[in-house]
């Protein structure tokens, strides 16, 4: 690890903050992005037990389920109605692999697994609207990964953390085979030897240490160094909810997400996108001051299924909020502008030219429904 890094969290905020602040006007410039999506929920059932997680449901739930192909469809035509341009399909991760009654509901579906039925529903996506899927599966085999890439205009992960002392007992990831650092680095790894547009991020606030959380932005960042392939990371903060086992677990404070996100920006690659989400908290110009670029996926037609608890912000007042710290917001694709340069190399023929159609000059979203968002 860096030492200058470690230091950084003990240095001056401000100064923190105005040395992020400045990476990111220089290589990004007065412009804050979000991307416009429809968050399709594929299934909430997971074969992982996090003690944050309020998303996932046992299958004995009554809520417990897995979408046909009928209801992502109309979900899909209703974000395509409300002119979103990103389709954004979030499931728990392999419950076939632990549940029968998981297993079951895919056989019926006519599936084995999960991600082969995921891979289908994007093609449906594709063939069915004009929306550009991005899949939240968690981590993939090489098998999986080229099995979605034709259909999945980009692809993400939380890393979440690089700790492995989460994963013992009494942790909030003990029992969750997938949320093993090492199968979630090499899933990402993965993602990048196959040139996939890919996002990862880190949730903060579960228990890791401020070194930890060092080494998994410097693990993101040789990453990417040698794949090119991270196009935005999020710092998400974690948030209590009352119906999760970590309920009275503390949450991160304001000058702790705001140092981290500025460290992450000192840290990452300037090219990579640092993003955190507008929802969970209220200081949007304190989060532009500590170096975002990014807003993240908003949804006006959907809530945020994996924090129910906060409504995305209306879109005109997230574009009032920027202004007041001297920046424009403007919409995205799921695809940012550099790897819509290098389609190429990063983007399967079958997507180019609904890309291309889709993006003006710059790479930026060619619609711009800022005013319709609300």
């Amino acid at each position: 690890m860096n030492p200058f890094y470690n230091e950084l969290q003990f240095s001056p905020l401000d100064e923190v903050l105005a040395a992020a602040s400045s990476i990111r006007d220089k290589h990004w410039g007065k412009t804050i992005t979000y991307s416009r999506k429809v968050f399709v929920p594929l299934t909430n059932m997971c074969r992982d037990t996090c003690g944050y997680c309020t998303f996932v449901k046992h299958p004995s739930d009554p809520g417990a389920r897995i979408m046909t192909p009928e209801q992502v469809l109309k979900e899909a035509e209703k974000g395509q109605e409300k002119g979103c341009k990103e389709l954004l399909f979030s499931l728990g991760e392999k419950p076939e692999l632990r549940y029968q009654e998981a297993k079951d509901s895919l056989n019926f579906l006519g599936y084995k697994h999960m991600t082969d039925y995921l891979a289908d529903m994007c093609q449906l996506v594709i063939s069915e609207t004009s929306l550009l899927p991005h899949v939240n599966a968690g981590t993939l085999s090489d098998y999986e990964i080229d099995k979605l890439k034709p259909y999945s205009a980009s692809m993400g992960m939380m890393l979440e953390t690089i700790s492995r002392r989460l994963t013992k007992k009494g942790m909030p990831h003990f029992a969750c085979p997938d949320k093993s650092p090492l199968l979630r680095i090499r899933t990402i790894k993965r993602t990048g030897e196959k040139k996939v547009p890919f996002t990862t991020g880190l949730l903060i606030g579960i228990g890791e240490t401020w070194s930890e959380r060092l080494e998994a932005l410097e693990m993101i960042n040789s990453l990417n160094q040698k794949y090119g392939h991270i196009q935005e990371v999020i710092i998400q903060n974690f948030q209590r909810k009352p119906d999760i086992n970590m309920a009275e677990h503390s949450e991160p404070t304001l000058e702790e997400m705001l140092r981290t996100i500025a460290v992450a920006r000192i840290i990452l690659d300037p090219e990579i996108s640092l993003q955190a989400p507008p929802n969970l908290h209220e200081r949007h110009i304190d989060y532009l001051r500590a170096g975002i670029n990014d807003w993240g996926g908003i949804s006006p037609i959907t809530i945020d299924f994996i924090n129910p608890q906060h409504e995305w912000p209306e879109i005109l007042k997230l574009k009032d909020n920027s202004a007041r710290a001297d920046f424009e917001l403007k919409e995205r694709l799921t695809v940012y502008p550099r790897f819509i340069r290098e389609h190429r190399t990063y983007l399967d023929s079958n997507l180019v030219n609904r890309i291309s159609a889709m993006s003006r000059g710059d790479g930026l979203a060619l619609d711009q429904t800022l005013e319709a968002a609300e």
